[in-house]
């Protein structure tokens, strides 16, 4: 029974590990398919690439007739031009393999002729590398803003202006000691005020007396005069 279960786990982890495999691999292209690097594929170079996934570690095959053509690997100038004058790299061995090193596009075109200009050239685009991690973006720092300064109440900015208590004044009097005078020299202090003005009835009742005062002063003399007469 524990055989049967040894062999059972077994047969589990060697699936698993071929799928690990498989899915972690590079992969090898045959460029052109069986007619290989030729003049007239049976498809267009580039309509084949677009329809392949190619990825870092990657392998492109370019097979041809040694000393009859060659893979120039250049530039994208280059590749518009059909400039064979300076490739980054070069093969004419007949079985030429490039292995993918890098991410980005990659610009293949041959060597022979006016082959180039014919349409025997290359574009493949690489995806990035298998099984990568991707750091997690850096979490940003809080920006601190200071807090407003407090503005003053408006209490306290329109509180009224305290106004000072009258101010006493030093004054001399002088007078005799026998009826309660302060002796010369002797400071008293009092408050300024300002006089009363007299009323319109004080002025009045002031007047009524002087007339009456000065009749009775003209009834005296006119009393004198007739005694002296009698």
């Amino acid at each position: 029974m524990e055989s049967k279960y040894m062999s059972l786990f077994s047969l589990f982890s060697g699936v698993l590990m071929m799928g690990f495999l498989c899915s972690s691999q590079a992969y090898v292209f045959h460029v052109g398919g069986r007619k290989g690097w030729v003049l007239k594929p049976s498809e267009d170079y580039n309509h084949w690439a677009e329809g392949n996934r190619f990825q870092v570690n990657d392998t492109l095959v370019f097979e041809y007739k040694a000393g009859s053509d060659s893979v120039l690997i250049v530039n994208k100038d280059d590749y518009n031009k059909c400039n064979k004058a300076n490739p980054l790299l070069s093969f004419n061995d007949g079985e030429s393999e490039f292995k993918l090193d890098r991410s980005g596009l990659h610009f293949f075109i041959s060597g022979h002729a006016d082959n180039c200009e014919k349409g025997q050239k290359l574009i493949v685009l690489v995806m990035a590398p298998r099984n990568t991690t991707h750091k997690a973006p850096k979490t940003p720092v809080p920006v601190v803003t200071p807090s407003p300064s407090p503005s003053p109440s408006p209490a306290a900015a329109s509180s009224p202006a305290v106004t000072p208590p009258p101010q006493a004044a030093e004054v001399h009097e002088a007078g005799s000691p026998g009826n309660g005078a302060r002796e010369p020299g002797e400071r008293a202090t009092v408050f300024e005020a300002p006089a009363p003005a007299p009323s319109a009835a004080a002025a009045g009742s002031d007047g009524s007396v002087g007339l009456l005062v000065g009749l009775g002063i003209g009834m005296s003399v006119l009393l004198g005069g007739f005694g002296g007469l009698v």
